[in-house]
């Protein structure tokens, strides 16, 4: 696995503009919480998809693509979150269970060196 300095740090920084934007938009006392989960979820999807290469071209884009997929989805369980009021359990669990359901099939595809 090498990681890219530049797109890396461009992956970080757009992750952190779009946790500010959904900072901005949400109204009750979650709003640490939200942008911590948001920051943390959007930034380890969107680094693997534009900032790490992998030995092999085939896990490289099958790591890419299920990092996308999973981009997409924490931002639109993000922007639910932001935009409706939410229990913290519900916030932690969902988002939990989704981050790692992302870490174990990036590390299964990295394991089968596909």
């Amino acid at each position: 696995m090498k990681i890219n300095f530049i797109p890396t740090l461009i992956a970080i920084t757009l992750s952190a503009l779009i946790t500010y934007g959904l900072y901005s938009f949400h109204e009750s006392e979650n709003k640490l919480l939200l942008s911590l989960g948001s920051f943390i979820f959007l930034t380890s999807t969107l680094v693997i998809t534009i900032g790490v290469n992998f030995e092999q071209s085939r896990t490289t884009t099958n790591v890419r693509t299920v990092s996308g997929i999973f981009f997409v989805i924490s931002l639109v369980s993000n922007l639910i979150f932001s935009f409706f009021k939410f229990s913290i359990p519900s916030y932690i669990i969902t988002n939990g269970v989704l981050l790692l359901l992302f870490i174990l099939i990036v590390y299964s595809i990295n394991k089968a060196k596909q």
